[in-house]
């Protein structure tokens, strides 16, 4: 055996060239850094209960439990672990009972005696057989530490899963509240434009006012009626689709009332993100298992240029005819080794050693991009959020003297000191803002909620053991 092994010979052209990067020594930027200065705890597994929204958890509760999306991710690691059961099964010896009972004709020209050389006859077979490969190259046990490894990673994209599922309630459920606010908006913008043409009818019937102050005033109720009716068909598109999600009919989400988020959330970094992110965020979890699996492909592909050596061992019984099938003298047993040696196969393994390398070069690469692009995630959301932070300021200032200038307007008017067409633009200038300070503030959570995917939210996963480069 020993000569035998020494008869292997690897291409020494094929080896990996791929190496997966170390995430500190990506630079996070002064973004992520001037945030990070102040140590922060990670997520807590239940981040969105910050929106202080009892309705909210709910969802995200039902959306994680029992849907068909985290029943498929369940199905899949339930898939990997089976496969895993079959590569272990290899480790251990196999024992086959195997029966063959054949009615046939004989021939007359070799050994068979008479009467049965030439005649029809059965010939009856039942032997117990047992094999057991020795493993001493250790492909087995390779194809089992790939296989365990592809459980980590099935493991980890159903917690992916999960988490896309919490993060798309979520912001839908901050689109839901927009649209809300939005329509309250243009509610009051309806109800006061119903006041002032009130004020302007009886004006008019005074003498006051003229019949194009009358029709510019009847002019945008019903453009402000179409918006409320456009918002309102927003609002059940949104509460449909939280439904879906949720994994329930339409109808349920006839029952999701009115949102009540906090605005109130803080933006914090846990301190060395580069490196927390290999081991909080799912898919980059997921990408380094599968690294692992990749590189135990290698070893499986090395050890099929050595030689194969199992052990089998037979006993049972053997007869022509059923008379003395169960007799001692029908009794039948052997054992010994059975060695294959690969001595030409046309390029096979080299070839099969080369797509293994490759598919561990594609999942080192995989894996650097998955990391490189988790850091740039983050980096974007903690920008987005800084930048909306700033602008809440000057959207609150901007509203308030927008309100301001509205009332000073109505009060002038109402006291025939100014015309509609000043009331009117002043009044498109309150809507105005206060749709903006809504949309930023719809945006700030939304971006809070894009943040905690990027940093893996608070799905709990555990990073492989790092391996140096193959």
């Amino acid at each position: 055996m020993l000569f035998l092994g020494g008869c292997a010979s690897f291409p020494t052209s094929i080896s990996p060239r791929s190496l997966p990067l170390d995430p500190n020594s990506l630079n996070a930027g002064s973004a992520i850094k001037s945030v990070a200065r102040q140590p922060a705890p990670w997520p807590s597994q239940q981040w969105w209960k910050a929106y202080g929204d009892p309705q909210l958890d709910r969802l995200v509760a039902a959306a994680t439990t029992g849907t068909p999306p985290i029943r498929i991710a369940q199905a899949r690691v339930a898939k990997a672990m089976a496969l895993g059961g079959i590569a272990r099964s290899s480790l251990y010896p196999a024992i086959q009972a195997d029966a063959d009972f054949t009615r046939q004709q004989f021939t007359e020209h070799q050994f068979i005696k008479p009467p049965y050389a030439g005649n029809w006859a059965w010939n009856n077979v039942a032997t117990l057989d047992f094999v057991y490969d020795l493993d001493l190259w250790g492909k087995n046990r390779s194809a089992l530490a790939a296989a365990l490894d592809s459980v980590q990673v099935a493991t980890a994209e159903a917690q992916e899963v999960q988490l896309a599922l919490e993060t798309t309630v979520v912001r839908v459920y901050v689109q839901l509240a927009l649209q809300c606010m939005l329509k309250d908006i243009a509610q009051t913008t309806l109800k006061q434009r119903e006041d002032i043409l009130s004020i302007i009818q009886k004006r008019f019937k005074a003498g006051l006012e003229t019949e194009l102050d009358l029709r510019q005033a009847e002019t945008p109720l019903p453009a402000a009626r179409a918006e409320i009716e456009g918002i309102s068909a927003s609002i059940e598109l949104l509460r449909n689709q939280l439904s879906a999600l949720t994994g329930k009919g339409p109808g349920d989400g006839e029952q999701i009332s009115r949102p009540v988020l906090s605005f109130n959330v803080p933006v914090q970094l846990p301190a060395l993100l580069p490196a927390d992110l290999l081991g909080r965020r799912p898919d980059v979890v997921a990408q380094r298992w599968r690294v692992e699996a990749t590189g135990k492909g290698i070893d499986t592909a090395k050890a099929r240029f050595y030689p194969n050596i199992n052990l089998t061992a037979f006993a049972g019984w053997q007869s022509l005819g059923f008379a003395q099938f169960l007799s001692p003298g029908s009794l039948i047993a052997g054992f010994g080794p059975a060695i294959s040696l690969p001595v030409f196969e046309g390029g096979k393994l080299r070839s099969q050693l080369g797509a293994a390398t490759a598919d561990y070069d594609i999942a080192v690469e995989s894996y650097n991009d998955t990391l490189i692009r988790a850091l740039e995630d983050v980096a974007d959301q903690v920008v987005t959020l800084s930048s909306l932070e700033k602008q809440r300021v000057q959207v609150n200032e901007s509203t308030s003297l927008a309100n301001r200038a509205y009332d000073i307007a109505l009060k002038s008017f109402r006291a025939g000191l100014t015309d509609y067409l000043n009331v009117l633009n002043a009044q498109n200038q309150t809507i105005l803002e206060a749709q903006r300070k809504v949309l930023v503030e719809a945006r700030f959570l939304d971006a809070h909620a894009a943040l905690m995917q990027a940093l893996g939210g608070g799905v709990p996963v555990t990073p492989p053991a790092p391996e140096g480069a193959r």
